[in-house]
């Protein structure tokens, strides 16, 4: 890391480490002379192996849960290469300024510390702050982007986030939540039929075209840049996920946010506002994809909220439990979810006890 910093000119900078997160990245804020920058530490061995971008689902379950998922893992070519494409098409992702791929280091572009989620609530108006992100989101989705993304002359693919990956991020909820958390045990029928009813849930998703999905936004990843103008206002932080896939995931992320209560009238315009945006010309299509999305998210999230308490020893995510919860049976109201409703009362009750916490 000093020789790493040293070639890019900041190997006498202040080092400041910030908290950790759910990743196993880490990161250091610099500051020297008045300059500020970020260094991304993401050591190369630290997750399990990407997905082959040809891999059949048997081969990718044999490689582990993040080739299953589509994760990128430690892979700094996915970040650096998204920065690059989302920076060259107007976005404020951070610039790269330095890179070492090899080693696991990237030099950011920092920018700043002025996140949705410490924000809000304040003196900016919730309405107007997520209404600038919804209209990043129409752009984003908007824009068109190469195949593959690339740094220091290594490829990253721009996978679709296909119902292999959906499927397994739904199975979360039964492995960790379910039986981790509220000691239940479905017997193969259960799950057989569970898989089931999402496989003909994820159909409803067929019926957009697909866009860039950057997984992750939220109040804790949108960075409010007042200097800037027009798209560039919002920063984007987390993205290295990325996938091609239905454009309400990240909608549903923004608006069913699992660490912070997002004032409720505002998801029907805010929804509104983002099919107008982005061009959506069945509106009710997407409600219904909006509501299997947010139920896929919400139940991945409260599977993975157990594991990060259970296996990785961070318990302060299961306060964060009953909003999730809350969340996962408000999507599960929409007609298109009946059949998920149904097996939810019959086989995973807990939930509804959980959101009423």
């Amino acid at each position: 890391m000093a020789a790493f910093l040293t070639s890019a000119g900041w190997g006498d900078a202040h080092q400041h480490p910030l908290p950790g997160d759910a990743s196993t990245r880490r990161y250091i804020r610099l500051e020297k002379g008045g300059d500020r920058a970020m260094l991304m530490d993401a050591p190369a061995a630290s997750e399990a192996p990407v997905c082959p971008p040809e891999a059949s689902p048997s081969e990718r379950a044999a490689l582990g849960y993040n080739a299953v998922a589509r994760l990128a893992g430690s892979n700094l070519v996915a970040f650096a290469g998204l920065a690059d494409a989302l920076c060259e098409r107007g976005f404020s992702a951070p610039r790269v300024l330095a890179s070492d791929i090899a080693a696991g280091f990237l030099l950011l572009e920092d920018l700043g510390d002025d996140l949705f989620a410490r924000l809000l609530p304040g003196d900016l108006h919730e309405g107007t702050l997520y209404a600038k992100a919804v209209d990043v989101l129409a752009a984003i989705y908007r824009s068109s982007l190469p195949p593959q993304v690339e740094r220091e002359g290594e490829s990253w693919p721009l996978l679709a986030y296909d119902d292999t990956a959906l499927m397994a991020e739904a199975d979360l909820f039964l492995d960790w939540f379910l039986t981790r958390h509220a000691g239940v045990e479905l017997d193969e029928t259960a799950r057989a039929d569970w898989h089931a009813i999402w496989g003909r849930a994820f159909e409803r998703l067929q019926h957009c075209a697909p866009g860039l999905v950057l997984r992750d936004f939220h109040a804790e990843n949108l960075i409010y840049l007042p200097d800037r103008k027009g798209e560039a206002e919002i920063g984007l932080l987390d993205f290295q996920d990325a996938l091609i896939g239905h454009p309400a995931y990240d909608l549903v992320s923004l608006i069913e946010d699992a660490r912070r209560n997002v004032e409720r009238k505002l998801a029907v315009p805010l929804k509104a506002r983002f099919v107008e945006q982005a061009g959506i010309t069945d509106a009710a299509g997407f409600d219904a994809a909006y509501a299997v999305l947010g139920a896929q998210r919400n139940a991945k999230i409260l599977g993975i909220f157990v594991r990060l308490a259970v296996r990785d020893g961070k318990q302060r995510y299961l306060e964060l439990l009953p909003r999730v919860a809350r969340h996962f049976v408000a999507d599960l109201q929409h007609p298109a979810l009946m059949p998920l409703h149904m097996w939810v009362k019959s086989n995973a009750p807990q939930v509804f006890a959980e959101a009423h916490k």
